[in-house]
């Protein structure tokens, strides 16, 4: 990487790029975004020049100097602490947060008066390695406080030469657990852009090559829901079509958190993927 250019790898700058981009797709983004029949979703390829989008791939730090999430429901690795590794990291998630992203954003998925995750409530990056894997879903419907509703996710990846074939990618379950997935391949120097609403069901296939599927996440607020109602759930996590027995048990353990948060207020285990800066 050219030292001018590595100079230049702020917010402000990748903002630019990536706001250029989106506009000169828009339409086409927001005629796949809206399809019928399906979760709303649509990709960008090549959002950001391939030496910028490798510069911020090899800036991530070892799997071992981030959190560990792991459990039945997901095995994978995050970060939201942001001022602990390379700030080219910092500046490439929070130039998605950038007003003038925030705006053409909206006019490609139609959601309105749309709120950035400055405090990075399960934003930032993350990155799954050989066997890491993230179950079939929903996202949890509100912000930390319940203050506003999640919309929006916007997923880049950033892994040169990732394959498909080696797991890995996101996963939209358009019509449910009882009918096959949609895969949208986390390929390098992709963003996807999904919508979260109360079916919304998607999942990450697990790893199984050697190296690192690393991604850059941000997610926006509003508050206004999704849908036409308004509505509340906990993240409710699900068994694939083959895991009976662990559905059983993933079903009990959103329906036990759900009835803690409706009637206390409060989550079971506090949040500590939060920025505090």
């Amino acid at each position: 990487m050219d030292k001018s250019l590595n100079m230049k790898l702020n917010r402000k700058y990748l903002a630019d790029l990536i706001l250029d981009k989106l506009i000169a797709n828009k339409e086409e983004l927001r005629k796949e975004f809206n399809q019928v029949g399906r979760i709303n979703s649509c990709v960008i390829d090549d959002l950001l020049p391939e030496e910028v989008a490798k510069e911020i791939y090899e800036a991530y730090p070892s799997p071992e100097e981030m959190a560990l999430h792991k459990s039945l429901r997901e095995n994978k690795r995050i970060a939201a602490q942001m001022d602990l590794y390379n700030p080219i990291l910092e500046e490439a998630v929070y130039a998605f947060q950038d007003d003038r992203i925030v705006k053409v954003v909206e006019e490609i998925t139609g959601l309105k008066e749309m709120i950035p995750d400055e405090h990075l409530y399960a934003g930032g990056i993350s990155l799954m390695s050989t066997g890491n894997f993230l179950n079939p879903h929903l996202d949890n419907s509100h912000d930390n406080g319940r203050e506003n509703y999640r919309v929006l996710n916007l997923l880049y990846y950033v892994t040169p030469d990732w394959d498909i074939n080696n797991g890995g990618n996101l996963e939209l379950w358009d019509n449910g657990m009882n009918k096959s997935q949609r895969v949208i391949h986390s390929k390098f120097n992709r963003l996807a852009l999904m919508i979260t609403n109360k079916t919304s069901i998607h999942s990450v296939s697990k790893v199984t090559a050697i190296g690192k599927r690393c991604c850059v996440s941000n997610y926006y607020f509003s508050k206004k829901p999704a849908e036409a109602t308004e509505y509340f759930h906990v993240t409710s996590f699900y068994g694939r079509p083959e895991e009976g027995v662990k559905n059983i048990f993933l079903r009990a353990d959103a329906f036990l958190r759900q009835a803690v948060r409706k009637i206390t207020g409060k989550r079971i285990v506090e949040t500590k993927h939060i920025y505090k800066k």
